[in-house]
């Protein structure tokens, strides 16, 4: 049948996308098996530790630490036995039977990211206190199985991946503070561990304002780490007081530390490690030689790749996806080369109905080249329309520090099944494709990256891929904010939709937490000093040169972009009279969980574009 872009009737509901919205993250290595965590929101966004198929962490309980607000790194394994973070009250608990066993519980203070002493019978771990003027502190610490809690390094902004040698006699660690951010500057120390546990005197091994350094990692008594020293994250390792570089290439096998817990490679012997590589956003495979650096990357289907650990001297474990395949549990041989799914993969979408992303690259302001993958309809019941072209709907990733997926993403083929085109930008300031092009958006936040954004719609519509008048822009959080800033200051997009997106950004200031208060130093400049730039890049304050809809959703509990945000932009809007949109969800914060919030969102976001950007 024909039907007119945007109408074609789908297969996959709201309800379809929800459902299958459970996520993988913190995949570990034990002795009885593999152990990672889902994220499930038909549970309420529970998170449950899961051992190759068996949950091990019933309801209520949920493993998820908030420092950071971003959390991760909210468990550690010693041997079988599993400690983890309890969401409801951040305490330290150690997994058993017939419940788990509180460790360690402090008001107003939260743990992340650690490492069991197996010496000291202690966990090593992130602390984050929160004060009663509204800061808070962070510091490294030890808390003892019988509860005990000391204090082992402070005086920094932020810490990550305490890590204690094998031999227990030298523990590192990460550090930065305000302005940098840990992508942009971030440094790695140690220090000597005493008999008693005590620490020696702390030194710096590497990183600096302009560096950054992530993901360190042990291989006896030599101590590897990712740097970007090069202008790319490449492999390192340092030993007897030297630094050498182990896998060198013109890639970043690298992640920005938003949340604990991140692994891009793994130490499988002496001889190998196998790291994981961004090309162009596609995640790739490789395999190299610690002796020599040399490196082979190995075909596989999976574009996305990530918590990389060592099963054995010959194999090692990952979660990845694909265009065609949700996220799963993967076993990568080194002796044939062959990768194994280690669950049964239930195809949420037949290969038919699939629109699998096309990698494109496309020129925009200053003489610079920017980065996407376009999705166009996809729908085997529907013949489209002759001579006409489908709508667009560009979408804003997070972050900003961040990158769009590739990854099967249901709530990408919710629209394409449908017949609407995507955009998934990769705008200046995305990861993935060196340091440079990260820090293309310092002090240039809301200008190019919505340059690119706008960019990229014009180019399809000049390829003739999509129609120039039908086009929409949609994002999160930071993505939000680009959504709101393309929609004020240019006339590219006819349509909107900000999910928890930023309007003032010198109310945000006054309003968000620690960890991202001197985000915008960075990204814009240092305020209040330049006041007056906050003003001319928030939309809020030039909600008058706003003319077409939009729609909001926003939880009220969120605390990294407060609700305030999205009120302000609604009541500006309404009253110019400008069609608006806004949707609520009282036990949602930053970012939804829940699989009823999620699936009322696609769906009132599809009626929105029905009715203000499709045209007849």
């Amino acid at each position: 049948m024909s039907l007119d872009y945007g109408h074609w009737p789908s297969i996959l509901s709201a309800a379809d996308v929800s459902a299958a919205a459970t996520s993988l993250s913190e995949l570990r290595s034990t002795p009885l098996g593999l152990v990672w965590l889902e994220r499930r929101p038909q549970e309420k966004g529970r998170v449950v530790l899961v051992r190759q198929g068996q949950e091990l962490l019933a309801a209520p309980w949920s493993a998820r630490s908030r420092v950071n607000e971003y959390g991760g790194g909210a468990y550690w394994c010693d041997g079988d036995q599993i400690y983890f973070v309890n969401d409801a009250d951040q305490g330290i608990y150690a997994l058993g039977k017939p419940s788990p066993q509180l460790i360690y519980q402090a008001a107003n203070t939260r743990f992340a990211d650690g490492c069991v002493d197996p010496w000291g019978d202690r966990l090593l771990c992130v602390e984050e206190a929160h004060l009663p003027e509204g800061s808070s502190q962070q510091s490294l610490v030890a808390i003892s199985l019988s509860g005990e809690r000391t204090s082992l390094i402070a005086g920094a902004g932020f810490y990550a991946a305490p890590r204690l040698s094998p031999e227990g006699n030298t523990f590192v660690w990460l550090q930065w503070s305000a302005p940098q951010m840990p992508w942009d500057g971030c440094e790695l120390w140690g220090a000597r561990v005493s008999s008693n546990g005590s620490l020696g005197t702390p030194y710096r091994i590497a990183g600096s304002s302009e560096e950054s350094v992530q993901q360190p990692q042990w291989q006896g008594e030599i101590l590897y780490y990712v740097s970007d020293r090069s202008g790319w994250w490449n492999l390192y390792r340092y030993r007897d007081g030297r630094h050498e570089p182990v896998w060198q290439a013109s890639y970043d096998a690298g992640v920005p530390l938003w949340v604990f817990g991140q692994s891009t490679y793994a130490l499988v012997n002496a001889e190998t490690a196998v790291l994981t590589y961004s090309d162009r956003g596609l995640w790739r495979l490789a395999v190299v030689s610690l002796a020599t650096g040399e490196w082979q990357t190995v075909p596989t289907d999976y574009t996305e790749i990530h918590s990389l650990i060592r099963v054995s001297d010959r194999a090692v474990a990952f979660i990845g996806s694909s265009p065609l395949l949700s996220p799963h549990i993967v076993e990568f041989n080194l002796d044939d080369g062959t990768t194994t799914p280690l669950q049964p993969i239930a195809c949420p979408l037949p290969p038919e109905w699939v629109s699998q992303p096309e990698v494109i690259e496309f020129p925009t302001t200053e003489g610079a080249t920017a980065y996407g993958f376009f999705y166009p309809p996809q729908n085997p019941q529907v013949q489209p329309p002759t001579d006409s072209r489908p709508p667009l709907i560009v979408r804003s990733h997070g972050g900003p520090t961040a990158a769009s997926a590739t990854g099967l993403d249901l709530r990408i083929q919710f629209w394409t099944s449908r017949g609407f085109a995507v955009l998934d930008v990769n705008y200046r300031g995305s990861t993935g494709y060196g340091r440079a092009y990260r820090n293309a958006l310092r002090g240039q936040w809301g200008v190019v990256d919505v340059a690119d954004c706008g960019a990229g719609a014009q180019y399809l519509v000049a390829q003739g891929r999509v129609a120039g008048d039908c086009l929409g822009i949609r994002g999160s959080s930071a993505g939000g904010y680009t959504t709101l800033c393309a929609l004020t200051f240019t006339q590219v997009f006819h349509v909107g939709a900000s999910y928890y997106g930023i309007g003032d950004l010198i109310s945000l200031l006054k309003e968000t937490h620690a960890f991202e208060a001197h985000y915008f130093d960075q990204l814009i400049a240092p305020y209040p000093a330049e006041a007056d730039l906050y003003r001319q890049r928030s939309p809020f304050y030039h909600a008058d040169r706003l003319t077409c809809p939009v729609i909001f959703f926003q939880g009220l509990k969120d605390v990294v972009v407060p609700p305030s945000q999205a009120e302000q932009m609604v009541a500006a809007l309404q009253a110019k009279g400008i069609p608006v949109e806004y949707y609520t969800f009282a036990e949602e914060g930053h970012g939804f969980r829940q699989s009823s919030t999620i699936a009322t969102a696609l769906e009132a976001e599809l009626k929105f574009y029905q009715r203000y950007l499709l045209k007849g």
